[in-house]
Formats: structure tokens, sequence, C-alpha cells
């Protein structure tokens, strides 16, 4: 019985000589293959006839599968091992890889442009430093850097580069993302190849390429793209380290986990406590060895993440833009408070909203009960709004993870099998509940993050007990396994009930019908029982595939979008103007874009305190709120997690003289003012940053701005910026206040423009 699915076909048996590698690599007692060196050939032919006994033998199948598999006679050559892989591979599986990583590359590529600027505040940036390398540097809002995105700068990186290549454009903006994507299915393939067969690295990465939220963020500008690449890469190296114990590999570990900080921040230490874990567990060299290692290489990760922030910690603040969502100009305050500890406590300051205890300044979220970013709990990762962006595999993933824990539990401390359960499960573990429990701002897009360590799992958890499905708990397992998944499956569809119907039956019965006959691969041979298998495979995957297809097939825009259809409440449900042109939003949905919540103290939508005076949050009273994600009105004010859309007029009216001032316009807010940067090309100055909360600039600062001539117009109707409720800035209010007293105004598109090189004075004169 062999050890893999499927089966690599043994060696033809008209080469004699050929024939005694694969016998002595197959064997059960390795110690022989000496022995066949030195004896000729035909003194060997009988030991090779008895080859074939040893395929059989069920100490095989109990063979850990970290074991080298038969190599050919003759290896491979360089050339060839690039083409067809490594000496042990069988013959179908770089073909198979092929069209896995071609699979990809059409999913997340094909209409690649159709969702434009994807997320406009990065689109922005990107913007900025393909014209400056000041911008590109610190990752500016804008060309003439008044202030950065609210995140570190290495993921905008690629995306500027491409762009100042080729020019900015959706595809070039885009392309560097999808190629990730790839990426990171090619080397979690690779990752686990190194100790399991090419089979458990196949479903690995296929679990990986057809997860609904990687399709989504793949094709999106957001740095979780670079993030989930560097966080396998840690990962890759740490499996070389725990195979020789060398420090290198240590220190290329560290120096990825530093990089992911430059993408995503503090997110990537989420894999951390699984990477220290596996090493001092099934690291090679000698406890203290092993310690002193593990400070190198935390030692590499600071070093490849802090001369970054020493840089800008250490550059005059008056000749570098202010770091976005801070309150004190400072990338440590920002690592720490709104993206460090406040992501997991909810006291943020600055953003427009608690966690699972409420919403703006302590008030009811959308949907009643369950805060601005849903509910917090154990369960949170399966409700609708993340349940069909990440969990289709969750459970089976946490299922097979504990299979092979308790199958590896007595193996020796060293051995690769368990180590890889370890490693991946605790990256799976810990990212699950810390998603599942904190209490600050949570995007169900997050949960990407989650997909490596699903798919590997999968992938190794599955194959782990195929290579065991002559015991019966073992194949009784595996097919509770599959069965589960398909009824979980239909369970996700039914949220999305009216989308392709027939496909939630086909999933539940093909399911269940896969699982029953699994059950009865214990009695096949391995070349009925292989296809059983592999229809098995295909069918956890058609549900999950079937919404990433979706999701692809769909453009996406704003600050948080979602995957798939749109389901019964959550991201892609109900009212809501979300991330999809009005499908996504908050759990519960918030109001498509374009629609106001009233004034006066009405109730926002699914119960909950009402808004004072529909102030949104903490913006101007009475002022329309415009759904988050979802387009603008005419004139183009966007919602405060989404671009504006300017008219033709409007863009006329900004690039008038532009080339006189620094900024063209400012606009409360980096959402708003990126859609007006991103029409014109020109700079426009993002007040208060992203949520229009931060101090910058303060209102001496703005005035100053005005008197030299460096701005030309304001543009009002913000709705949104005010501060205060959680200690946040106020300076967007203040700002606002002055220039509507103080400049004449037009209106363009609904939409009140304020040129601030003519006081209202003039105006009323004239």
């Amino acid at each position: 019985m062999t050890s893999t699915l499927p089966t690599s076909p043994p060696p033809p048996p008209e080469a004699p000589a050929t024939a005694e590698v694969p016998a002595t690599a197959e064997a059960p007692a390795t110690a022989e293959a000496p022995a066949t060196a030195e004896a000729p050939a035909t003194a060997e032919a009988p030991a090779t006839a008895e080859a074939p006994a040893t395929a059989e033998a069920p100490a095989t199948a109990e063979a850990p599968l970290d074991a080298p598999a038969a190599a050919p006679a003759v290896p491979r050559s360089r050339r060839e091992r690039i083409l067809r892989g490594p000496d042990d591979d069988p013959a179908w599986a770089r073909p198979a890889l092929y069209a896995l990583l071609i699979a990809t590359g059409v999913l997340y590529i094909w209409g690649l442009s159709a969702s434009g600027w994807a997320n406009s505040f990065y689109a922005a940036a990107v913007q900025a430093g393909s014209e400056s390398w000041k911008a590109f540097f610190f990752g500016s809002s804008d060309a003439a850097n008044f202030i950065t995105v609210d995140k570190t700068p290495l993921s905008l990186w690629p995306m500027a580069l491409t762009a100042r290549i080729f020019g900015m454009s959706s595809w070039s903006m885009l392309v560097p993302q999808a190629l990730m994507g790839v990426g990171s299915v090619a080397l979690l393939y690779a990752t686990v190849r190194r100790w399991f067969p090419p089979a458990a690295a196949l479903l690995a990465g296929a679990v990986l390429a057809t997860t609904p939220v990687a399709a989504l963020m793949f094709r999106f500008n957001n740095p979780d793209a670079l993030l989930v690449l560097l966080m396998i890469a840690a990962c890759w190296a740490m499996v070389r380290a725990l195979e020789t114990g060398a420090t290198t590999w240590l220190l290329l570990c560290g120096a990825f986990m530093g990089l992911g900080y430059l993408a995503k921040m503090l997110q990537v230490l989420l894999i951390l406590p699984a990477l220290g874990l596996v090493y001092l567990i099934a690291g090679p060299p000698r406890l203290g060895r092993r310690i002193l290692q593990l400070l190198g290489a935390a030692g590499a990760m600071i070093v490849a993440a802090g001369w970054w922030i020493l840089a800008v910690e250490l550059w005059p603040e008056d000749s570098r833009p202010y770091i976005g969502g801070s309150q004190n100009n400072s990338i440590l305050e920002l690592t720490l408070g709104y993206n460090g500890l406040g992501r997991l406590n909810g006291n943020e300051t600055g953003s427009v909203g608690g966690g699972g205890t409420g919403g703006p300044g302590g008030m009811a979220g959308p949907g009643g009960g369950g805060g601005m970013w849903g509910e917090s709990g154990i369960l949170r990762m399966f409700d609708s709004a993340q349940g069909g962006q990440i969990a289709w595999l969750l459970p089976a993933a946490l299922l097979l993870m504990i299979a092979g824990l308790v199958i590896t539990a007595r193996r020796a401390r060293t051995d690769r099998t368990r180590a890889a359960f370890v490693l991946w499960g605790g990256w799976l573990v810990v990212t699950a509940l810390t998603f599942s429990f904190m209490q600050g701002i949570f995007h169900a897009y997050y949960t990407v993050a989650l997909a490596p360590a699903i798919g590997a799992l999968t992938g190794m958890g599955g194959t782990l007990l195929w290579s065991r499905r002559r015991r019966p708990w073992a194949i009784a397992l595996l097919a509770v396994t599959v069965a589960g998944t398909a009824v979980w499956a239909w369970v996700l569809l039914g949220r999305s009930a009216d989308w392709l119907p027939w496909l939630r039956w086909t999933v539940l019965i093909g399911g269940i019908a896969a699982a029953v006959a699994l059950a009865a691969t214990s009695r096949l041979a391995a070349r009925i029982a292989v296809p059983v298998g592999v229809v098995a495979a295909a069918i956890t995957l058609a549900a999950p595939a079937a919404y990433a297809i979706d999701t692809a097939g769909t453009p996406h825009t704003g600050s948080i979008p979602s995957a798939g259809p749109m389901t019964a409440g959550g991201f892609g449900g109900g009212p809501g103007g979300g991330g999809r042109g009005g499908r996504g939003g908050f759990p519960g949905g918030f109001p498509g874009g374009g629609q106001a919540i009233p004034g006066g103290g009405q109730t926002m939508p699914g119960g909950g305190q009402a808004m004072p005076n529909g102030v949104f949050p903490g913006g101007a009273q009475g002022q329309p709120f415009y759904g988050f994600g979802g387009r603008g009105n005419a004139g183009g004010m966007g919602g405060l997690l989404n671009g504006s859309a300017p008219s033709d007029e409007m863009i006329a009216l900004l690039e008038k003289d532009a080339d006189r001032y620094t900024w063209i316009a400012a606009a409360v807010g980096s959402n708003r003012a990126s859609g007006y940067q991103l029409a014109t090309g020109d700079p426009v100055m993002a007040i208060g940053g992203f949520n229009g909360t931060d101090p910058a600039p303060s209102l001496a600062q703005f005035q100053e701005y005005v008197e030299e001539g460096k701005i030309h117009y304001f543009i009002g109707d913000g709705g949104f910026g005010g501060g205060g409720r959680d200690g946040s800035s106020q300076v967007s209010a203040e700002i606002a206040t002055w220039v509507q007293a103080n400049f004449a105004s037009q209106t363009v598109d609904d939409t009140t423009v304020y040129d601030l090189t003519v006081p209202a004075s003039a105006s009323q004169e004239s």
C-alpha cells in the first residue's frame, strides 16, 4: 500500500539495474542500501524481485510522510528538475502544479482593471509614490507629502514601481497584487511539499487559490496581499531551519517577519508564537542553542523592520509628511495605538467607531447588538459576515489538525510531520482566536491571513489519513470530514440561497456520496481508490471555488470590500452600500451609497441608539452620510470609506491654474481627497487623514498655507471628521467652519466648493 495520493508508477521491470534503487529506497530497512552498491547487479536480482512485496506491506503505510520517495535510476539534471520537479516527484506532479498556477493566474488577473482604483485610499498613495520618491519612501497620500497612509509603506512600493514604469492605471497598480497571489500559492506548495507528498501540496495550494477572500484580496490593492506572501515565506524559511538547524534560515525567517511589519504592521506577529514554538520543540540543535538562535531571529526581525522606523523617527518632522492615523505624528504611536492595542481592546483614538461593545461614542452599532465591527466571540469566523469569506474548510482544517497531532504525538521530538502540524496549526489557532475576540476595527477581508494555514492543514491532514486508509478509524474520520464539509457548505450557500440554488444541493449530495465512497476505499485497489479521493477533494472545493469565481467576476471598490455574492446579513448583505458598488458593507448593512442618515437623532438601521442630529462620527450636524464602499453622488462626494467620483465640470474647475498651487484642493478625509486627486493627477490635501480625525494640519497651519497661496480650493460638505468623542482631534471641523465663514463658495454637482483665493466679502460685493 503506498503512502501518497495519487501514487507514482512503479519502475519498469525490464531494467534490472534501475530496479535496485527504488527497492532500497522503499524498503523499511534503508540501512541495506550500501550493500546493493557493493554486490553485483545480478546477485541482487532475486532481492529486487521481492521489492513489490514491500510496497504492499502495511508497515509502509504507517511510515512518516517525510520519508523520501523512490528516486529514479538516473538523477534529473538541473533543467529537468525545474521542468519536472525533484527526483522523487511522480510524473504527474509538476504538470499538475503548472496547471494550478496557470488557473490561479487566470482567476486573479482576468478582468483585473474592472475594479478601477479599488481602494482609492491606497491608490492615491500609489499615484503619489509613482511621482515622488519621497512620497514613495514614506507612503504619502499625495505627491506634495502632506500626510501618509495609516500603514507602513512596503505594500505600496511594488504598485508604485509598476505605476512609475508603465504609467498609473488600474492594471499597472493591481497586477503586482495578483502576481503575489500566484506566488503565494506556489510558495505554499513548495513549503508543504518539502515534508509531504505532492498531493498534499497541491491540495494546500488549491485551497488557498480558491478561498473567496483570497480571490478578493489578490485582486485588490490593500496591504494584505503582500502580508500573506511574507508570512508564507517566513514559514518556508522556518521549515528549512527545522531541516538543518542552520541559523541562516532562522535569520531569513526573522527578516521576512520584519518585512511583514513594513507591509501591515503588527498583524504579522500573529504567526510569531507558532514559529517560536515549533523551533523550540522540533529544532535539531540542543535547547540552549535553539533559544540563542531564536533570539538571533528576533534580532533579524527588528532590524528588517526597524531601519525604516528609525529613519522616520529621526527625520525632522517639518521635512516629512505627517504620520497618518496618529495623534502625535509618531510611527511608534501608530504601531502601538491605533494599529496595535487599539485593535484588540477597541480604544482607538481617531477611529470611526469602537469594537464589540458599540459604535462611535459607545452607541449601538448597525444590525443591533454587535457593535460597528460585528459581534466578537468564538463563533465570529463562522457568522454571516466572515463565513462565506473564509470558513468553508475551517472546520475540516481544525479537525485534521487535531488528527495529525494525535497521530504523531508519540514520535521523536524532531519529527517533521508533527512539526508541520504545530507550525500551521499554531498559525491558524492564534490568528483565528485573535480575530474572533478583538474589540477594535475588524473587517472580514482580514481573514485572508487564515487561508494559507487552512490550506496547509487540509492538504497535510487529508493525505496523512489517506495513507492510513486501511485502518477503519482513519478512513472513517476522512469520510466524516468530507461529509461535514459538504453539510457546512450547504449551510453557507443557504445564506445566499438565490445565487446558483442548484449548487447548494449538488455539493451536499455529492459530498455525502463521496464520503460513502471514501469509506469503501479501504478495501479497494489504489487504481480505484485514488479517483475516489480526487473526486472527494474536488467536491469539497466546489463551493468556495464558485464563490471565488463570482468574486473575480465582480468589480470591487472602497475600503471594506467583501467576497462572494450578497448574503442575508453581514458583508454583502442588507440594504448596504459596501465594497461592491452596492454589495457588502457592515454587518447588518448601512444605507447604500448616496443615501443619508436623516438628521434629528434618527435610529440607525437594525436598531440601537440614535446618532444625535445625524452626526457620524463627529462630523457636521445634519450632514448626509454616504454608504461605505459605494459610489458617491453625482457631485462626487464619496463615502467615508470610498473615494469621490468627480464630474468633468468639477475636474475642470480643480485643474484651473493647477501648476500655481502645491495642492489644488483640500478635503476632509483621505478617501474624499483621493477621488479628486486620482481624477486630476494633482495633489489634494487630505485634512485629518483617513478618518478626518488626525490633528493635521492645525487651524493655524492651514491658515498659513492659504496665506502663502499653496491651496486653491476647499471641498466642503464632508459630513464627518469632527472628532472629539474619543479624544481625537476636532481641527477638521474648525478648519471647515473657518473656511465657510471667510471664503466665497460655489456649488458644483451638489458639492460646495470654496475658492481660498477669493474672500467671502469680495464675492458678496461682486
